[in-house]
């Protein structure tokens, strides 16, 4: 009800401005919703060539792939509202997946990479990834902090870390550095199994997972003092600490936090892939970075919305669906998520400009 009031308030305002001023707030309108309009456009023209796009089983892929990618975009979105980013993501993703693959291989799989270790309990394997995932983003979120050093940079490095620690656990025990699979059933039916299906396709598992997670991260960064300190660092980090805000904390809960979700993506990509190696996440953080700028999380700090950031993961999902349903080579949708990263940086701060 305030809303709509709020909207006929404004339609009320636009009617009186002189011409001049009316053509200068079509402007900006289209300007700051170009990519948007332009994503809406390529999502109507997709449907149109190709309708299998807008099929059922499509759009539960596409529910499934937002759903797969949705935690990773809420951390970092954390570190990009403190006017940060985390590079590291994707590769904590994929040594996360690889722990939990390896752990939760079938016994008596034939190339198991611990033979002598049973199955263990999918609930202990949740919680010691999701306790890599925070360690990972304590480090990071650490050193940014007592350090004063630029996220980037720090998570440049852990990211090679990450990576040079992942190569080496899968060398381990028999596995010769190959492939982990052969995930046994209490894994594999606890991301992918279903209990819900739309016009005969199943809705995985995974998929109510990401919505509880979405929602507590709602709660966390809307209704928590953390969430309003996390606002307050991202906008002014000088301000927040006059005001009683502890920075430093506040930076090393925003990364560990960010990390912990990390290993819920890991966790799920590791039954959802089903064959996990050393390429599993890689570039997944420039997929959720992109979906955050999409979103509205601005790069200036102190901006975003956890509703900004499901819209990006989703939109920018159905992009690369509709892309695939096209025959787009895969390289050059590379090049086009390159493209929409730029423009949408670039209309971010053209707002922040016009604010200032």
């Amino acid at each position: 009800m305030k809303k709509n009031t709020m909207m006929r308030r404004g339609f009320a305002e636009y009617k009186t401005l002189d011409p001049a001023a009316k053509k200068r707030m079509r402007r900006e309108f289209f300007i700051n919703n170009a990519l948007y309009i332009f994503l809406i456009i390529v999502i109507i023209a997709i449907a149109i060539s190709r309708p299998r796009f807008l099929s059922p089983p499509s759009l539960i892929n596409i529910l499934s792939l937002s759903a797969a990618n949705l935690p990773i975009a809420l951390g970092i979105a954390g570190a990009i509202i403190l006017t940060g980013t985390d590079l590291s993501a994707g590769r904590a993703v994929g040594l996360c997946a690889c722990v939990a693959a390896s752990l939760l291989q079938a016994t008596g799989y034939a190339n198991k990479m611990f033979p002598e270790l049973s199955t263990v309990p999918v609930y202990l394997v949740v919680l010691l990834v999701v306790a890599i995932g925070a360690l990972i983003g304590a480090i990071n979120g650490f050193c940014t902090a007592k350090f004063n050093l630029h996220p980037f940079i720090v998570t440049l490095a852990t990211q090679l870390i990450i990576y040079g620690s992942l190569l080496m656990y899968l060398t381990l025990g028999t596995n010769n550095g190959q492939s982990i699979s052969g995930l046994d059933e209490s894994y594999t039916g606890f991301i992918n199994g279903s209990f819900l299906s739309v016009g005969g396709t199943a809705i995985p598992n995974f998929v109510w997972y990401s919505l509880i997670i979405t929602v507590i991260m709602w709660f966390v960064w809307n209704k928590t003092t953390f969430g309003k300190n996390m606002f307050a660092v991202g906008s002014n980090p000088e301000a927040a600490h006059v005001s009683g805000v502890n920075v430093t904390r506040t930076i090393i809960l925003v990364f560990t936090l960010a990390g912990a979700l990390y290993g819920v993506t890991g966790f799920i990509e590791g039954a959802r892939i089903g064959s996990n190696s050393a390429a599993t996440g890689l570039n997944y953080e420039l997929d959720a970075i992109a979906a955050c700028v999409i979103g509205g999380v601005s790069f200036v700090g102190g901006i975003g919305k956890i509703r900004g950031v499901i819209m990006g993961v989703v939109l920018l999902r159905i992009i690369f669906v509709g892309l695939t349903f096209l025959a787009v080579n895969q390289n050059l949708q590379y090049i086009i998520k390159g493209l929409i990263i730029l423009i949408a940086c670039a209309i971010d701060m053209r707002k922040y400009l016009v604010r200032k």
